[in-house]
């Protein structure tokens, strides 16, 4: 099984090749996604990173609140959407996807 993680709280400048970088540290990374504005493209501050379960429960221990750019990330399991509202992702201190 995969879980999904959510990652906020990421510097502006963060590319996804060092997010997965950053995660590869603890395991294997299946796929990383940085959220980007629609309208202009810059990075939103937040994105997904896709391991298996093992690896994604050490990564979250390991890198919530660790400091990146000075920022100090905030890592935890992505919470699936409920039905309802507009689609995409939600904000605030814990995403959905």
């Amino acid at each position: 099984m995969s879980k999904k993680i959510y990652v906020g709280n990421l510097p502006w400048s963060t590319t996804e090749a060092e997010l997965e970088q950053l995660f590869a540290e603890h395991g294997s990374v299946n796929s990383v996604r940085i959220i980007t504005d629609r309208d202009t493209g810059r990075s939103r501050g937040f994105g997904f990173v896709e391991m298996n379960d093992d690896d994604a429960n050490a990564a979250m221990q390991a890198l919530d609140g660790r400091d990146m750019g000075g920022r100090a990330l905030r890592v935890n399991e992505a919470q699936e959407r409920s039905g309802g509202g507009r689609g995409g992702y939600g904000g605030g201190g814990r995403a959905r996807y």
